[in-house]
């Protein structure tokens, strides 16, 4: 049994490296929606008062810029705006790049929802693991 996150996947218990807690991905998150709520809100003419039939695809705008900012800041800069202002970036297990594939693939799952809500003991959320994946702390 391990006795903290990360610890069978040979990461540190706590600083550099080590798997980042359920506060800094919260707050990371709220950082991340609220900008693409912001930028979408600015850019995309989002109404989020608006009635469904109204807003068309304006009602989902928020997610859409949600989703490429993850897309494009998680390959180049090694995580989201809100992993990085929080101290946080993604990485693959064996250290290399994340590549092109993994942020889409993540993404796209961590949109649905569901599997970010699903761990294993080191707090990897299903939408990591799938891809290969870690959040840890920069």
């Amino acid at each position: 049994m391990n006795t903290y996150p990360g610890e069978r996947l040979g990461l540190p218990r706590t600083g550099h490296r080590s798997v980042a807690r359920i506060g800094r991905r919260i707050g990371a998150l709220v950082i991340d929606y609220t900008a693409a709520t912001i930028l979408a809100t600015a850019f995309l003419g989002f109404d989020q008062f608006a009635l469904p039939t109204e807003a068309g695809l304006t009602q989902f705008a928020p997610m859409l810029v949600f989703a490429l900012l993850q897309i494009v800041f998680v390959p180049t800069l090694g995580g989201s705006p809100g992993h990085r202002i929080l101290g946080m970036r993604l990485a693959r297990l064996d250290g290399s790049w994340v590549g092109l594939w993994r942020p889409i693939v993540r993404t796209l799952l961590l949109v649905v929802v569901i599997p970010a809500v699903i761990w294993d003991e080191d707090q990897r959320g299903l939408h990591d693991k799938l891809v290969g994946t870690v959040l840890i702390r920069a």
